[in-house]
């Protein structure tokens, strides 16, 4: 049998699911667990044949429940581990998203999104999972969401997760879609030694867990993954610095929820990235994934035919972009939010824009389909 290798430096033509799973083997991933869904099942065949080869491993377990406590405990094993899954998938998992987010365990989750809810329709891209990876699990919490528009971004920006989630001890997600996923374009991979990677603090070994902070900096603590000659003690509930239960102290409630909040929030400029091309007095296009690739068409043949539009890309989704929103709403004339479902995002950048500029929803006519760029306009002229 022909040993799997990884692509070479290069450019390739391949589907977004693989160059996916080409950027968690650049970005350093050793363990991936995951049980193959539609439309994401690229994403672990391809892993299961690489990993082995290049020093890693593949868990593909009965469920996704048993998918994501897997790459949990392979993190605190001081792994960068990884799972992928769909919408159904996505839902089974919240519960353990909680508890990744709670013992503060990186960890890199991918959602190639589809039509929903429930088994819904496999092989069709739909944005339906964008709050759901914010809110899913209960409680308050901040996580991070990525939104790649291109087979090349899911290469790059699952570089950029792995490095997020060893920089800042959290959950970071790759929301992709069916459209992304299964997409064959151009992806130029970069010679590993052109590839900055990441990795998380680890206290130095044999330190007593009493005497040393493992959690709730804002800072972000060294992780004390097991193995490696430390003690340390990590659950989900109610805890203190040192990781010990603390069930009764209001202060130490509070501390649990906000200090791994702050973690993010205080972080959030160099966390939070966009794509912008507008002027004062536009009609500013707002969108993320794959409807963005619309929304650039549409800017580009706007423009050319005498519009004045522009462009604002979410390329984080979480932590929100609310500061560039507002800057951008204090220049144009109007916004436009396109999103390839009901509008899930809106009512959160209605609330920052709403303010200082008129602020428009635009769904796809049929969900599924992406907006033609023509449509878009049309939609600007009429309602202008």
């Amino acid at each position: 049998m022909k040993k799997e290798e990884r692509l070479p430096a290069g450019a390739h033509f391949i589907m977004g699911n693989i160059a996916l799973a080409e950027g968690a083997i650049a970005a350093g991933c050793n363990f991936v667990s995951g049980y193959p869904i539609t439309p994401a099942s690229e994403i672990v065949n391809r892993l299961s044949v690489l990993l082995p080869g290049a020093g890693g491993g593949f868990l593909q377990t009965e469920d996704e429940i048993s998918a994501i406590c897997a790459a949990i405990g392979a993190s605190w094993a001081g792994c960068k581990a990884m799972t992928a899954t769909s919408g159904p998938g996505f839902s089974l998992m919240q519960e353990n998203i909680g508890f990744a987010v709670a013992t503060e365990t990186p960890l890199v989750i991918v959602d190639v999104q589809r039509l929903g809810p429930s088994t819904g329709v496999p092989s069709v891209g739909v944005a339906g999972d964008v709050i759901q990876a914010a809110r899913g699990s209960h409680g308050d919490y901040q996580i991070i969401a990525l939104s790649p528009e291109s087979p090349q971004e899911m290469f790059d920006m699952t570089i950029r997760a792995f490095n997020l989630a060893e920089t800042y001890r959290v959950p970071v997600f790759i929301l992709a879609d069916a459209f992304i996923g299964h997409m064959r374009e151009q992806v130029v991979i970069p010679a590993q030694d052109n590839v900055s990677l990441l990795n998380r603090k680890i206290p130095a070994p044999g330190t007593d867990p009493m005497s040393r902070q493992d959690f709730l900096d804002p800072a972000v603590a060294p992780m004390p993954v097991f193995g490696r000659g430390l003690k340390a003690h990590v659950t989900s509930s109610c805890h203190d610095k040192n990781g010990m239960r603390n069930l009764s102290d209001p202060a130490s409630m509070h501390a649990f929820i906000m200090k791994p909040i702050e973690k993010i929030l205080t972080q959030r400029d160099r966390i939070v990235e966009t794509e912008s091309d507008y002027r004062s007095g536009d009609t500013l296009l707002v969108s993320y994934g794959t409807v963005s690739r619309s929304a650039k068409a549409a800017l580009a043949k706007g423009r050319a035919a005498g519009f004045k539009i522009g462009l604002l890309r979410l390329k984080t989704i979480w932590p929100f972009a609310s500061k560039e929103i507002e800057a951008a709403a204090q220049k144009v004339k109007r916004m436009v939010v396109l999103e390839n479902n009901t509008g899930q995002l809106f009512p959160y950048i209605k609330a920052d824009a709403a303010a200082y500029c008129r602020v428009d929803f635009m769904g796809p006519r049929i969900l599924g389909q992406i907006p033609d760029p023509d449509d878009v306009l049309k939609y600007i002229q009429e309602t202008t």
